[in-house]
């Protein structure tokens, strides 16, 4: 049995396939909300060469990764509103790989954490502010296929969990 630890998923991979139920969904939902001040935990004080180490062999920055979640949950917030304003919308994918080639993953943090505190203020609002019935709301992921909102939650969730959780183990590992 191997001990070893998979540097991609600090905290497991998601099962897209797990029950969803309302019980889930305030921690789910907390999950959103805590997210900004998490990330900002979680990069403080890192000084810019330790900002451009990647968490893993061959992965992204703790910059890059902090523009990327910034870049996925704004994605991720237009997605649930999509949803609610259309029925099951098809939405457009992004090559998150490529985006995180893009000058912009250069900037400083504190820009991406900026976009998360909106972003997330104004997603855990709409979060809060659903109905039962709203939850099986949905939308087409060209690659993944149907996604409710409810799956949508746990997924996002557990994105935020998982990026954090990839620069705190760096963190510890690299006793920062």
């Amino acid at each position: 049995m191997s001990t070893t630890v998979d540097l991609r998923y600090p905290v497991g991979r998601f099962d897209p396939t797990a029950p969803v139920d309302p019980a889930r969904r305030a921690p789910a939902i907390e999950d959103i909300a805590q997210l900004p001040a998490k990330m900002r935990e979680a990069v403080a004080g890192l000084s810019d060469a330790q900002l451009d180490t990647p968490y893993r062999p061959g992965g992204w920055t703790v910059r890059q990764v902090v523009h990327h979640v910034a870049d996925s949950h704004m994605n991720g917030l237009i997605r649930t509103k999509l949803a609610l304003s259309e029925d099951t919308p098809t939405i457009k994918p992004y090559d998150e790989n490529v985006w995180a080639t893009h000058a912009d993953m250069r900037l400083p943090v504190a820009v991406s954490l900026g976009i998360l505190e909106g972003v997330h203020a104004r997603w855990a609002a709409v979060w809060l502010g659903l109905s039962p019935a709203d939850f099986a709301r949905a939308f087409v992921h060209p690659e993944i296929g149907r996604m409710s909102l409810d799956t949508q939650l746990q997924s996002y969730a557990w994105h935020s969990r998982h990026h954090v959780a990839h620069i705190a183990s760096l963190r510890v590992r690299e006793r920062w």
